[in-house]
């Protein structure tokens, strides 16, 4: 935690600037250490939040309208029309099921088996290759239980109506991928850097601090953020603004207010009324010397740091892609979708429509853990690039935002 200086008390520091300059941190910065020591009631961390908080409420559906209009959806998708006819009247289905007053989040039986769509390469381990060999562009079908193919093929064309998929010429990956759920470094860390455990104060739970940020337009463009899911840090839509952001989260022995790094600054609501979700993302307000830009590793007991770029390039099919995060650590896997459609549960029977999502699946063991959701994942190579903000994961797969348009919904650029 960073110490408060000498003659410094709190109510000089309230709204003043650092001392390079470049960054507003959230007011009342000292206020932690004088409740350590007295005891008193902490402070309203932000003055100005409940001024703003009309103001977020009011533009919550623009920002949302952010994350669904500012990137196609179709954006590196090459497959016959057939295959995209198909995948979109599978979406459609599943849209209108989970809208429905009799959907429940817990039947696997029939059309609720099929959890998701999405469009990707007939690989050798999948359960079809097309005539067209390998690489060919391929429906990918996502199942919450073990099935066959012809009794998918038969769900698709009797009770969804893809009249497409009764052809047997056309390719059809069969994916296990089991329910598909929202996921929840363990250790504590000053700065703290990207791929550790952070979580709302408010509840006993730990996800993963994916990278810093900065917002666009003033006044966000002076404070230092951090990047990470909705169900992390904003406890799905069930956060306040000014809510405590631990370092750790309390899962992993975080204390409110000793480890607060940053408090909840905003996010994008989460829809669970069939309405098409793109992004699951929040970002906190960060005093800006308990954070770092790197992100950190393990490497034989020994902390490491990297950086990642800060300019964000579109998902491939194939693209190789890494992620460090609260559970599973740095892990590599393969993009294998670039446009998912999946239904993700959220607890108490809560079941959340994604559209245009990245599935990942590890090279070597699973890529992602729950605790991991919030991790930022880039492109393994050299400049690792952003690709996608880890979410959500289920039979040996990850899902994935696209970094793009988690940007422009929070209206945010990387700061790393």
């Amino acid at each position: 935690m960073a110490k408060k200086k000498s003659g410094s008390s709190a109510s000089e520091s309230k709204g003043k600037k650092q001392d390079n300059g470049d960054f507003d941190d959230p007011e009342g910065a000292d206020v932690t250490e004088a409740e350590d020591q007295n005891g008193d009631e902490l402070e309203d961390p932000v003055a100005e939040m409940d001024d703003m908080l009309d103001e977020e409420e009011a533009e919550d559906e623009t920002d949302s309208d952010y994350a669904e209009t500012a990137y196609s959806e179709a954006e590196g998708v090459d497959a016959p029309e057939n295959v995209l006819e198909a995948k979109e009247s599978i979406e459609a289905f599943i849209a209108g099921e989970i809208g429905s007053e009799s959907y429940s989040a817990f039947d696997t039986s029939g059309t609720a088996n099929i959890v998701g769509v999405g469009i990707g390469s007939a690989e050798v381990d999948m359960e079809q290759i097309s005539e067209d060999g390998p690489g060919t562009a391929t429906l990918n079908v996502y199942v919450a239980e073990p099935t066959s193919e012809e009794a998918v093929r038969a769900v698709l064309y009797d009770d969804m109506s893809v009249q497409s998929v009764g052809d047997d010429g056309m390719p059809v990956n069969i994916i296990n991928c089991g329910p598909i759920d929202a996921l929840a470094h363990r250790f504590k860390d000053r700065p703290a850097p990207g791929g550790i455990s952070i979580g709302n104060a408010r509840v006993n739970s730990a996800g993963t601090l994916g990278c810093l940020a900065r917002g666009r337009r003033n006044p966000r463009n002076r404070r230092v953020l951090l990047l990470s899911n909705n169900h992390v840090i904003a406890l799905s839509n069930q956060g306040r603004y000014g809510d405590s952001i631990l370092q750790p989260g309390r899962l992993d022995g975080g204390v409110n207010t000793r480890d607060r790094i940053a408090i909840l600054e905003r996010f994008i609501t989460i829809h669970f009324n069939g309405r098409a979700n793109y992004v699951d993302c929040a970002t906190g307000w960060c005093w800006h010397r308990r954070v770092r830009r790197e992100l950190v590793y393990l490497s034989g007991g020994s902390r490491r740091y990297f950086r990642v770029a800060s300019r964000p390039v579109a998902c491939r099919r194939n693209m190789l892609v890494g992620k460090s995060g609260r559970t599973t650590q740095l892990r590599a896997g393969r993009v294998t979708d670039c446009n998912a459609t999946i239904r993700v549960n959220y607890g108490s029977g809560r079941v959340a429509l994604f559209r245009d999502q990245i599935t990942i699946r590890g090279t070597s063991g699973q890529f992602s853990a729950p605790g991991d959701s919030g991790s930022l994942v880039w492109q393994w190579d050299r400049r690792r690039n952003p690709v996608g903000l880890l979410f959500a994961g289920g039979g040996g797969f990850t899902f994935a935002n696209k970094i793009g348009r988690v940007l422009s919904a929070l209206d945010i650029n990387l700061y790393t």
